[in-house]
């Protein structure tokens, strides 16, 4: 049989480019090249598309926009025109039977990059261009979830271009939150631009700072207690993995406790009763069909110390390198790396199928 022609799309115009470099190499080093021919798609940080035929050392390190492989290209709306690429002042077209997105944060998880997908009718790893837009806002996170009967924190939402008086700030925060609070980018991820707020005399530094990320914010009570997270896998019937939890000596689960494992370890599993992670995979599951999920995702909650679960976010394009959190559920219940990524395109097949 032929093989599987698979386009790996990484970078990104996002904040998070750098995060995708190092998902995706560990993507490439575990693919199958018995069963797949890829084709390595790349978006630099200003948005344009390139194909790239190097080494996978060499794109991790952030140099494959300078090798000698790289082309320019880009993927056609155009109903099954798939990639073309730009050779000697023309344009070739190159058929894809999947495209593996391993890309995070805005223009690539937050269903921008899903549209593009949907109007060029190749299948795809993933939520829909809608579950991955509510997804990665957390404000339209909130109104769904609540709305289902998920609990979470108490928020308010605001917005750059419908500025209000710090003193209004101020009286919503006092009516509807409690200390500490965590000040949000709506629309970001791996913490970028989040705050914690102790007292009122830093909030509105904190809210500056995440304007520099979205121009919507979220402002949560903050939860006290831990942070567990679920993996799971599937379009209708769902494989949920192992969960984890978080512990962290540092103010919050930042960027560098995140992928610098700075004063923070990550238990998997985690060190909870068997009863407590059950109801952590229930609630992730519902939580995947409200948003209409599929193919995958990463779902955090916390704990606190009434042992009440609150959900915190969802990431429907999770990090994707080999101590990542999501493949590290995920081999804790038979999925090995492997055999992850050819269970996630073999939902892409079927879920173009369905729709058919």
């Amino acid at each position: 049989m032929s093989k599987l022609q698979v386009g790996v799309i990484f970078g990104g115009n996002s904040s998070e480019y750098p995060v995708s470099l190092h998902s995706v190499a560990s993507v490439l080093r575990n693919l199958d090249t018995n069963k797949y021919d890829i084709t390595m798609i790349g978006i630099d940080p200003n948005g344009y598309w390139y194909v790239y035929d190097g080494d996978i050392d060499t794109l991790e390190h952030d140099h494959w926009l300078n090798d000698a492989s790289t082309k320019r290209a880009l993927l056609s709306p155009s109903k099954q025109e798939g990639l073309l690429i730009l050779e000697d002042g023309s344009y070739t077209s190159k058929k894809l039977d999947v495209l593996l997105p391993i890309l995070h944060g805005k223009n690539g998880e937050d269903g921008t990059m899903q549209g593009l997908f949907t109007l060029s009718q190749i299948p795809y790893v993933g939520c829909n261009h809608v579950s991955s837009a509510i997804a990665m806002d957390k404000e339209y996170t909130h109104i769904i979830c609540e709305s289902a009967g998920i609990k979470m924190a108490p928020y308010i939402a605001l917005r750059k271009n419908m500025p209000i008086p710090m003193d209004e700030v101020v009286k919503q925060v006092e009516a509807k939150l409690q200390f500490p609070l965590f000040v949000k980018p709506a629309n970001a991820g791996s913490s970028f631009g989040i705050s914690k707020v102790n007292v009122m005399d830093e909030l509105e530094k904190a809210i500056d700072f995440a304007y520099e990320y979205d121009d919507k914010i979220v402002i949560e009570t903050g939860i006290s207690g831990f942070e567990v997270g679920s993996s799971v896998l599937g379009n209708d019937a769902l494989i949920v993995g192992d969960v984890d939890e978080i512990e962290t000596h540092n103010s919050f689960f930042d960027y560098d406790a995140k992928y610098e494992l700075e004063n923070t370890s990550i238990h998997c599993p985690a060190r909870i009763p068997e009863a407590k992670k059950q109801e952590i995979k229930d609630i992730a599951k519902t939580i995947y069909h409200v948003l209409g999920c599929s193919g995958l995702s990463r779902i955090d909650m916390f704990i606190d110390e009434n042992q009440t679960i609150y959900f915190n976010e969802i990431n429907t394009i999770p990090g994707f390198t080999s101590a990542s959190r999501y493949p590290s559920m995920m081999a804790n219940v038979g999925y090995d790396f492997p055999k992850l990524l050819d269970a996630l395109i073999q939902l892409a097949l079927e879920k173009a199928n369905a729709t058919k």
